[in-house]
């Protein structure tokens, strides 16, 4: 078991944020809000826990993990965005969409068996400010185990986590909203998934459609 940390991020203080940022990017395991649902996470580049949050969730190793990034600079470390990518990060991030680039030199280890890297920026304030002083994206997937329901509630989070992760960032209870995904690596370019952000306004705003 181990000493799981517990705190609400809307209380975390600047000093707290920081040491949260730093203990993800070397490696700890943590439960946190999202705008969306809760997510699990850890640093992207920190291979063992990474293996740790599939083994959790029982997900298949296969399956990649989304990226969570504070802004398009940290986005464009680790992809390659052609313009429409740039149109649609420009017009929805931070918010609930992820998109699917190829890698840059720096992302490729993160490729896994995809195609491309699935990135999103949050519009949860207090988790870009985490974001942003890690020094890596932040592989996440939702904070359930796979295939079974998504957990919306702190009370949930806590007791189904706590033990086995290293910290738990709670936000009260979430409504969960799927994030629109859109495959970018292919011209032209696919929606995957349409979520809160409807498939015709990506096209359009990607520009593959006419106003």
């Amino acid at each position: 078991m181990k000493a799981t940390k517990i705190y609400e991020m809307p209380a975390l203080t600047p000093a707290q944020m920081e040491q949260v940022a730093d203990e993800l990017s070397h490696g700890a395991v943590a439960v946190f809000a999202t705008d969306t649902v809760y997510g699990l996470g850890t640093g992207a580049f920190c291979e063992s826990a990474v293996q740790e949050i599939y083994r959790l969730k029982n997900r298949p190793t296969q399956q990649p993990l989304q990226l969570l990034v504070a802004d398009m600079e940290q986005a464009q470390y680790v992809g390659q965005f052609s313009p429409q990518a740039k149109r649609l990060a420009q017009a929805y991030w931070p918010g609930g969409i992820t998109l699917i680039v190829p890698p840059s030199e720096a992302g490729e280890p993160l490729l896994r068996q995809a195609t491309g890297l699935g990135l999103r920026v949050p519009a949860l304030a207090a988790l870009q400010h985490i974001l942003r002083k890690m020094t890596m994206p932040l592989a996440s997937t939702s904070a359930n185990v796979h295939g079974q329901p998504v957990l919306t509630r702190a009370e949930e989070v806590v007791d189904s986590f706590t033990g086995q992760v290293d910290l738990i960032l709670t936000q009260g209870t979430l409504t969960p909203t799927a994030s629109s995904v859109v495959d970018c690596t292919q011209d032209p370019l696919q929606v995957v998934r349409e979520g809160s952000i409807s498939t015709q306004n990506i096209m359009r705003t990607a520009g593959t459609v006419r106003r």
